[in-house]
């Protein structure tokens, strides 16, 4: 099912709730004023999408899912809230493009000519090499 990312994240945009809380790393003194953490709260099993789009999402991100259905995204890259919330939907972008890229099929193969030959030899030496560990008879 082609799904355009762009178009779905800008229609579940006000679903989206975002928190700022005091960042860890480097900021010096500043860290420890400033909320510069945001994280992207998002309950997908509420949202207002299409069942099956619903559906997609919650079967592919489900690790990244908590037992409420909401989806957690935090970012705390830079010492800006807002470029941290640019980078949270950003974030969110990609997973969601990762989770609608269609699958590759897989074609299945058999080994070639060659490599049946060197498995073989291979076999034989290994034989050949505990046959001589034997004890003679």
């Amino acid at each position: 099912m082609p799904v355009n990312v762009s178009q779905l994240i800008d229609q579940i945009k006000p679903e989206f709730v975002f928190a700022a809380s005091r960042s860890s790393g480097p900021g010096g003194q500043n860290v420890n004023k400033v909320n510069s953490r945001i994280t992207l709260s998002w309950k997908v099993s509420e949202s207002t999408l299409a069942p099956e789009v619903k559906e997609v999402i919650l079967k592919k991100l489900h690790s990244r899912i908590t037992a409420d259905g909401e989806l957690q995204i935090t970012v705390q890259e830079s010492r800006s809230q807002l470029q941290n919330k640019e980078a949270t939907i950003q974030k969110l972008h990609e997973l969601l493009s990762k989770a609608f890229a269609p699958r590759k099929v897989r074609k299945p193969t058999k080994p070639g000519k060659v490599a049946k030959q060197a498995r073989l030899q291979t076999k034989k030496q290994n034989s050949e090499k505990k046959k001589w560990r034997q004890k003679p008879e």
